[in-house]
Order: C-alpha cells, then sequence, then structure tokens
C-alpha cells in the first residue's frame, strides 16, 4: 500500500512536561487505526501535529504529494445561523465543480449521514447531529486521510451504530482517537497506544483492538520479568562494590562501569512498570440487608407533551445492576431523576427502602466548582480526607486519581475532561450508598481508568443504576439491560447482544413494559456434545457448483447500483437517492449472505 503520511523523531511538551518522544510511524492508505493512550499522553496534540495545526517542538512530518488530509476535532464548531447544506456547501469551496455535481455530492453525503432537511439551521441541532454535521463536512471533502479525534462524542448508541458501520466500509484510511473499545475492536485494523511505560514511548499492533490487548500483555509481562532478572544482577554486582576498595581492584574497570549501565536500565524499566498505573477506585456501601432497596411500580411520565416511558416496573435489590438503554431524548436521565425521587411520577409509584441513601453521578457535572482549587474540590474542608473511618492525606488521597502534588492549587477549570470526571468518582467514593446511580461516567475517562471503574462497580454490593454509551462497560457491568424507546415502550434485556439482536425484531408496543427479570443465576458447566458434521446432499452439492456465478452476478449488481447514486438525475432527487441507498443495502447484504451459504457449503464438502 501507499504510503500517506509518515513522521519521524516527532517529540512535544508542554510546561517542560514530555507529552511525547520521538515518536515515529508510517500511515498508509486505506489503513483503519486506532491511537489510544492514558488522559494527557499526547493522543489529541499527536493528531493535531499530525494534520499540521500544531508545530512539534521536533522531528517532522512528511506527506505525500497532493494527499486529501481531513481533520475531524473533537468540538463540533460551525456558523450558527448556517445551514447544514451551507456548512457543506463552504466545506467544498475551492473545489472546481458544476453546479449539479455539487448539488449531487451534498445530496449523497445527506443521505449517507441521516439528514433529510438541508435548510435546518445549525443552531437547532442537537449534539448528536451537530456531531453527524462534522462528519458529513470531513466526508463531502473526499479524504484520503481522516484523522478523528473522539468521534463518538456525543453521539447516542444508534448513532455510534451508524458511524461504526459507515467506518467499517470506508475507503479512505483514518486515525481515530477513541476510549470505545467495542468501537475500537469493530472499526479499527491496527492499534498504536501512546503510553511510557513502553521503551519507544508508545506500542504499534497489527490487528483489532482484542490483538492488541493480547499483545500487550504478552509485551508488559515481558518487561516484568526483565526487571526481576535486572534486580538481582543489580543486587550481585552492589554486594560486589561494597565489598570495598581491595575488592574492587581485583576486577576490571569494565565491570564498575557495567554495574552503572545495569542500575540505569532498572531504573528506566521500573520507571516504565510504573507508568500502567490506574486510578484506584472502591465505591463505600452501606452493606444494608434488605432484599428490596428500591420498587417502583406502574410508573409513568411525560415531558413536552411526550410520553417517555408507561406502565414500568422496576426492581433493584443488592447486586442488582440495572443498565438502561435509549437514544438520546428517550428519558434514560428522566427515568434516574424519577427513580431517585427528583421527579414525581404521572402515574404509578416508587417507593424506596426505609433511609435509602443515594449517591449520583452528574453527567453534566454540575456538582463541581470550576472556580475552586483541585485541593479544595478533593477535601473541601481541610487537608484530611477521611475515607472508610480512616484518616487520609490529601495528596496521597489526590494521588490514588493520578494526580500530581503540583496540582492541587490549580484550578478545576483547568484540569482536563477525565481529570474532572475523576474528583467527581473520588468525593462519591467518600459517601456510603445503597443505589449508585451513574450517568454517563465514562465520558473523557481513559481505557485503563475504564476497568479499574468497570471492577469497582462490579464490586459494589448494593444496586447499580447505569447509563452509559460504552456498550463493553454496559455489557461487562450490568445484570440486566432496560431499553426505553422514547415513544412509551420499554423492554428488559438479558444482555446487550440479546438487545442488538432485538434491533431487527418489530419494536415493543408503546405502553408496554415486560416484567423485571430476576438475576440469572449460573448454570452448572456442561460439556456440550460436538453435532455430527452433516454431508452435502445432491441439491447441497449443485447449489455449491453454481455458488462461484451467484456470487460474481451479486457483486455485478452492488456496483451498477454504487454507480447509479452519482447519477445526476437520482442524486439530485432526495427521494430516488433514499431508495438507490436502501436498495444498495440489501444488494450487499444479499452478497454477504451467500459469501456466508459457500464457507457453510464448502466446510462440508
Amino acid at each position: 500500500m501507499a504510503l500517506l503520511l509518515s513522521c519521524r523523531n516527532l517529540s512535544k511538551s508542554y510546561s517542560n512536561r514530555p507529552l511525547f518522544v520521538d515518536i515515529t510511524m508510517g500511515i498508509s492508505q486505506g489503513e483503519h487505526i486506532g491511537l489510544i493512550g492514558p488522559n494527557g499522553s499526547g493522543k489529541t496534540t499527536l493528531l493535531k501535529v499530525l494534520a499540521g495545526e500544531e508545530k512539534p517542538d521536533s522531528g517532522e512530518v512528511s506527506r505525500r504529494r497532493e494527499v486529501r488530509l481531513v481533520y475531524l476535532a473533537q468540538e463540533d464548531l460551525f456558523p450558527e445561523a448556517d445551514t447544514v447544506i451551507e456548512v457543506l456547501e463552504y466545506a467544498m469551496r475551492g473545489e472546481h465543480l458544476e453546479d449539479y455535481e455539487r448539488a449531487a455530492r451534498i445530496n449523497i453525503i445527506m443521505s449517507r449521514v441521516g439528514f433529510t432537511e438541508g435548510e435546518q439551521s445549525v443552531r437547532t441541532l442537537s449534539g448528536g447531529w451537530r456531531k453527524r454535521l462534522s462528519v458529513a463536512r470531513a466526508l463531502i471533502q473526499e479524504p484520503d486521510l481522516l484523522l478523528l479525534d473522539e468521534p463518538t462524542n456525543h453521539l447516542d448508541l444508534e448513532g455510534v451504530l451508524w458511524l461504526e458501520s459507515l467506518l467499517k466500509t470506508a475507503s479512505f484510511g483514518y486515525i481515530l482517537v477513541s476510549h470505545d473499545r467495542y468501537f475500537l475492536e469493530n472499526v479499527t485494523r491496527r492499534v498504536v497506544e501512546l503510553n511510557r511505560a513502553y521503551p519507544e514511548g508508545y506500542f504499534n499492533s497489527e490487528g483489532a483492538y482484542s490483538d492488541f490487548l493480547i499483545k500487550k500483555e504478552a509485551f508488559l509481562e515481558a518487561q516484568a520479568h526483565k526487571q526481576h532478572a535486572l534486580e538481582g544482577q543489580v543486587k550481585r554486582e552492589v554486594e560486589w562494590l561494597r565489598r570495598g576498595p581491595q575488592a574492587r581492584t581485583t576486577k576490571a574497570d569494565y565491570r564498575i562501569k557495567a554495574a552503572g549501565k545495569l542500575i540505569g536500565e532498572l531504573a528506566d524499566v521500573k520507571y516504565r512498570n510504573t507508568q500502567g498505573r490506574a486510578v484506584d477506585i472502591d465505591f463505600t456501601a452501606t452493606n444494608r440487608k434488605t432484599k428490596e432497596l428500591l420498587v417502583g411500580k406502574g410508573i409513568e411520565k411525560s415531558l413536552g407533551g411526550r410520553t417517555l416511558f408507561t406502565d414500568l416496573n422496576v426492581t433493584l435489590s443488592p447486586g442488582t445492576r440495572l443498565g438502561l438503554l435509549g437514544a438520546n431524548g428517550s428519558g434514560k436521565t428522566t427515568l434516574l431523576r424519577v427513580l431517585s425521587g427528583e421527579l414525581s411520577t404521572d402515574a404509578g409509584q416508587v417507593r424506596g427502602a426505609e433511609g435509602l441513601r443515594i449517591v449520583r453521578f452528574d453527567q453534566n457535572r454540575q456538582l463541581l466548582d470550576r472556580d475552586t482549587s483541585l485541593r479544595r474540590a478533593l477535601s473541601p474542608n481541610g487537608d484530611t480526607v477521611i475515607y472508610n473511618d480512616t484518616p487520609t492525606h490529601i495528596t496521597s488521597w489526590a494521588k490514588r486519581f493520578l494526580f500530581r502534588a503540583d496540582q492541587l492549587d490549580m484550578p478545576v477549570s483547568s484540569l482536563s475532561g477525565g481529570e474532572q470526571a475523576r474528583i467527581l468518582i473520588a468525593n462519591l467514593m467518600l459517601r456510603p450508598a445503597d443505589l449508585l446511580i451513574m450517568d454517563e461516567p465514562t465520558n473523557d475517562l481513559d481505557i485503563a481508568s475504564l476497568e479499574v471503574l468497570e471492577e469497582s462497580l462490579t464490586d459494589f454490593p448494593g444496586a447499580l443504576l447505569l447509563v452509559t454509551h460504552d456498550r463493553y462497560m454496559l455489557d461487562n457491568v450490568s445484570t440486566q439491560l432496560l431499553a426505553l424507546d422514547g415513544e412509551g415502550g420499554t423492554a428488559y434485556f438479558a444482555d446487550y447482544s440479546q438487545w442488538e439482536s432485538s434491533r431487527t425484531l418489530p419494536a415493543p408496543v408503546p405502553g408496554k413494559s415486560m416484567k423485571p427479570a430476576s438475576a440469572p443465576r449460573a448454570a452448572a458447566p456442561t460439556v456440550a456434545p460436538v453435532p455430527p458434521i452433516r454431508r452435502l446432499s445432491t441439491l447441497e452439492q449443485r447449489e455449491l457448483s453454481g455458488m462461484e456465478t451467484k456470487i460474481l452476478a451479486a457483486e455485478v449488481e452492488v456496483e451498477k447500483l454504487q454507480e447509479s447514486l452519482s447519477r445526476p438525475p437520482i442524486a439530485s432527487d432526495h427521494v430516488k437517492l433514499q431508495a438507490a441507498w436502501k436498495e444498495l443495502d440489501a444488494a450487499q447484504k444479499r452478497v454477504a449472505a451467500l459469501f456466508a451459504r459457500w464457507e457453510d457449503l464448502e466446510s462440508r464438502k
């Protein structure tokens, strides 16, 4: 594959603190790369350097001549008075296109991204649709290489799945920064982690995110073994050096120099092995012995004339971890407020156990005073924090959440989104709870912090209500999922895969709620019988012999439909264009089904 962009020995620091040092890598045509790393490792800065928006302290970036590179930033900034079409037209400025070509490209991109009204003003768009418009603005420039910084921010689950589908089939190359592990697994084929835990400051892994995890674990394990071996060598050399001048005169000078080199090497390895440190999260429970902490029966709620949920039954017991699913605006946060008693129900009732203690993580972070210092945000009444009845000095408490001592007097407003989230989590840990309500706690947290948060939520002995767009966390932590369709309909699911399968089935009927299922019991391990291999019948052998011809014909049909999308009569007619996209999608699914059938028949020859 042709090389689109390369960087050599890139280094960048802020306030004398190095973000990354001597990064050297190349990006080839059509590569799909995930860029990950701890908060503060320089992911966004590296993207900006590659895009030419920032200058490195040292090193250079080289692009192939005439390569078209587009940078999609975290923030979705537009002229608020512009319409969707005006934003897209401006993105194509400088391109020599006929009016019909310009209109056709706009219609195609709007259709792909899901816009049906081009005259809609930007100021009326929600956060999720502003993100879609940002993606549309990038795609309409027909990039060879797209740089995406946290592209799933502000997207609800449906939006994430839409973007995932779009990027999976993208012909252009891209580098994306994301902490969404399912997203990384599904859309990337190479993962690069910026982390000082590695000798070169980064780790490059070919393959999906799951492949990266296996390779990373092996590398870090080998590095830990290396530290252990070096410690043994250094111990022996230090013992020899301590024997005094007489012993040293019997040895060659090179051994003294070698001992110094070993000590330096051990210090480097030790430093790298401490860089994988994550926040230490452990929520405090009251350990209340109550069968039912909170019960809601026949709950109904409407806002703005729209019914969000109706006839909903909820039971939360110790150990229940209920995840909420639904598009933005479907009523997830409203349901949290109803269950916590902040909002009254329109019908039905919510009953909590006597003296129920609820601790809530607010996605809007309204409880944070951004003008105060980190020191006072973590400990408002002094320099000592009481956690689990044990006093802890503010410096040690801050270190537990990866804050440096020199940050304690910095204002909260100067901290990153991930650091602000860690402050909120630290404060929640000081409050014993029967019920934890976590409303989008994963925003801005790095992957290492997400993993620790998951473990803590799973170990929490009380009840948990969880709203998150992080499918990996939702699947790992929840004992049940409750889906809201935003039109009054609700349904319970055992796990994320069951919900995903249900998306192909008829939607829940508004007003009908399934009864809460009890937490599934762990089944005793059984050995599944190996099914006998079913050989091909005569008809199946005949089907197999003609399968290649069928696939070829189906692929030709897909190519014809793809070509038709750019024809002016279709591209300029929104209705025809939508129909053409549906027809193309159906044709692509037919090809996929034929390949699956071919593989099945081939395996049984």
